[in-house]
């Protein structure tokens, strides 16, 4: 145990020596930050309208994707960078060539879209809007490679979701399954063939905000405003770790090449301005993934961290606050080659 309160002390001391680049893009809160599978770019979203890419080793702005008129809740990239699927409260989800920013397709819905993304192979996109305004929660699917589909706003699969909405959505098992969070906290396991429900459990006890996949898919880890964020088996959805913080959890992340992972939280945004940013606890928050151990916080924003996204490489992570700033941190040498003493 002594071992392991060194360690924590040695790798606490160099997470804060780090200097972070600031980025301030965004006229509001940010919603989500993705980097591309190559790690050389990093998109932002936030609740004003205008998604951004982002060089990844410096932080330059290359552009915006413009188009929507709400804020934009969620974003991902396919797997050779070449599209970008952005989600809207305007009730679109638009799709995107990422090098020219030009809107490729629009997907217009009844209500806001809360999640989307591509599966593994870049060849079908999803996305899930909101139970509002007389409309069911909903799953849409699209093959892309059907350029009918796209023209015609007509998914190949429409899921109807009767349990509580989708606040978070990730594919998973090499495009076979689509993972869903939902208010209620549960975890559910959808098959993107036929649209059935494989699998569902309920480890949360309020709703999950995030869902993200380790790098290789294997395990995915969810964040909640229950205080907690949690490991599953990816397959079977079996609870492997929990870790525990005082706050509400809105976001974490495995780290590609290391035994650790990152929370990101705060208390509630309507609260942030009667509170001083220590009170408030908008560190990000590193625990190791096997003790589920914390060894280390990194304080910056002035308001609670909304998302956080590991580099590919490992090399960093970056987090996107209330406060409308990206700040991307990049560890020092020292931090890697430190191994743990147990």
């Amino acid at each position: 145990m002594c071992n392991l309160w060194r360690t924590r002390i040695s790798l606490s001391s160099r997470l804060n020596n780090m200097k972070p680049i600031a980025l301030n893009g965004h006229e509001r809160a940010i919603t989500r930050v993705r980097y591309n599978p190559e790690g050389d770019l990093l998109f932002s979203c936030a609740k004003d309208i205008h998604p951004t890419v982002w060089f990844a080793l410096n932080g330059e702005r290359l552009g915006t994707y413009e188009g929507h008129t709400g804020a934009v809740w969620c974003l991902d990239v396919n797997w050779d960078t070449s599209k970008v699927l952005t989600g809207a409260g305007d009730n679109s989800c638009r799709l995107w060539d990422c090098e020219t920013g030009k809107c490729i397709n629009t997907f217009d819905t009844k209500s806001a879209v809360r999640t989307c993304g591509f599966t593994y192979s870049g060849n079908t996109l999803f996305y899930s809007t909101d139970k509002a305004m007389g409309n069911m929660c909903q799953i849409f699917l699209y093959d892309v490679r059907d350029p009918q589909q796209m023209k015609d706003n007509d998914p190949y699969l429409k899921i109807p979701v009767t349990t509580p909405k989708v606040t978070s959505a990730i594919a998973s098992g090499l495009d076979k399954y689509i993972l869903t969070g939902h208010e209620d906290g549960s975890l559910v396991k959808w098959q993107m063939e036929t649209g059935e429900k494989i699998h569902s459990v309920q480890e949360h006890s309020r709703q999950v905000i995030d869902v993200q996949p380790s790098k290789n898919s294997k395990m995915v880890i969810t964040a909640s405003k229950d205080n907690t964020a949690k490991m599953f088996d990816a397959d079977t959805l079996e609870l492997l770790k929990t870790y525990k913080t005082e706050r509400p959890v809105n976001s974490a992340a495995i780290s590609p090449n290391k035994d650790h992972v990152v929370l990101g939280g705060g208390q509630e945004a309507m609260d942030v301005t009667t509170t001083s940013s220590r009170i408030g606890k908008f560190d990000a928050r590193f625990f190791h993934l096997i003790f589920e151990e914390e060894f280390g916080r990194v304080k910056g924003h002035f308001g609670p961290i909304n998302s956080l996204a590991y580099s590919p490489d490992g090399m960093g992570y970056t987090s996107g606050g209330e406060d409308g700033y990206v700040r991307i941190h990049t560890f020092d040498a020292q931090f890697h080659e430190f191994e743990f003493e147990y």
